[in-house]
């Protein structure tokens, strides 16, 4: 931190749909590109690990299998390194699959935040494939270390007191009550968002109007990082808008 402020990365890596490990060299590219930037804080977008647009493949074992076996590849990437990352992928637990936002830093796996609000209109099926998050964080177990996966998580920087990180997921901003507002009021200053959100006529400019208008009310800093090129246009479209 320098004079109070600390250096942040929204990025959006190149990906192919149902890829993990080409998704996980896109992402590993960018985290080694935001420590040598000396970036303290680095968001990716929804599902960025296995692409947003996977559909039913969601479905397939072989896909969640390859997608924890690149986690443990981006864990490595980032040990020795303070950076602070936040990795959008495919999440099981107790035979419910989640979409996820997980908190990596330094080779190890710090939380794993599910998304709440799941969208179920137009353009949307979400819920065909995921389970609504839990708020209240319970204990996971994942390649023998234990970990809180829920909501309601604070990420705290011992070496910042100032520096308190609160994670949600695309849809979660867009509702009336949007969890980061519970998040500030517990004490974050700064919000992430690993977002997939598509491109209609005009949405630039509302999705910059309300990340904006969330950053003021809130009184906090917010990262957002938006999905782009390589996803599957058979029924959305991206502009990797990072904000």
């Amino acid at each position: 931190m320098k004079h109070g402020f600390i250096r942040v990365a929204a990025a959006t890596p190149d990906v192919k749909v149902a890829d993990p490990q080409f998704n996980r060299t896109e992402i590993c590219a960018l985290i080694r590109a935001g420590i040598e930037r000396k970036a303290k804080l680095m968001v990716f977008p929804e599902l960025s690990l296995t692409a947003y647009t996977c559909g039913d493949l969601f479905g397939q074992d072989a896909l969640l299998s390859g997608a924890r076996r690149e986690l443990k590849e981006i864990l490595k990437e980032t040990e020795g390194s303070d950076l602070l990352a936040f990795i959008g992928m495919p999440w099981e637990r107790g035979g419910k699959l989640y979409n996820a936002a997980v908190a990596v830093q330094n080779g190890r796996i710090l939380g794993v935040v599910p998304k709440t609000n799941l969208p179920n209109y137009a353009e949307f099926y979400e819920r065909r494939y995921f389970e609504p998050g839990n708020e209240i964080p319970v204990m996971v177990s994942w390649e023998g270390h234990r970990f809180p996966m829920g909501t309601n998580i604070l990420f705290a920087c011992e070496e910042m007191p100032g520096l308190i990180v609160a994670a949600e997921i695309c849809e979660d901003a867009w509702v009336p009550c949007p969890p980061s507002i519970r998040h500030t009021a517990a004490g974050a200053t700064v919000i992430v968002n690993c977002s997939a959100s598509d491109e209609t006529t005009g949405k630039d400019i509302y999705r910059r109007s309300l990340i904006t208008g969330h950053s003021a009310s809130l009184v906090c800093g917010y990262v957002y990082a938006n999905a782009g090129d390589g996803e599957s246009t058979q029924d959305l479209v991206f502009g990797g808008q990072n904000l």
